[in-house]
């Protein structure tokens, strides 16, 4: 975001991840590095799971499988954007932490797409979906 910020002369105030979750588990589709931002791997979902998108559609958030306590999410590309072109519509704002013990471990927010805008956030909230970095 620093990065971001100074590159484009703006206030770090007005500058805020986008994450976008590509249709790909497998590193080698990713051989060179994200000209902007980073594309990151190794996310785990807790409460919830991932429907992967078809073609260039991005995937969305669904129901926990059962016996399926923490699902890998495909591999993510993370990116500073202006907090004004955030899209905010049928997005979760899913928590991340580095352990599951949550709490002190939380890195940043990633804006994990829904299935469609009249899904409701708070099923989400109440199920307590969240990424995590590092099983215990």
């Amino acid at each position: 975001m620093q990065v971001t910020a100074r590159e484009h002369t703006l206030p770090l105030d007005d500058i805020v991840l986008q994450t976008d979750v590509k249709n790909s588990f497998n590193t080698d589709d990713f051989p060179n590095f994200a000209t902007e931002g980073a594309y990151v791997n190794g996310f785990f979902v807790e409460g919830a799971n991932w429907e992967l998108g078809t073609g260039n559609e991005q995937g969305y958030l669904v129901d926990q499988a059962p016996k399926e306590l923490h699902p890998v999410l495909p591999i993510v590309h993370v990116t500073a954007i202006q907090r004004k072109n955030e899209k905010t519509v049928a997005i979760y704002q899913c928590p991340v932490y580095v352990t599951s013990g949550r709490g002190p471990t939380y890195v940043f927010t990633a804006g994990l797409q829904l299935e469609s805008e009249e899904q409701d956030i708070s099923k989400w909230i109440l199920s307590g979906t969240a990424l995590i970095l590092s099983l215990d």
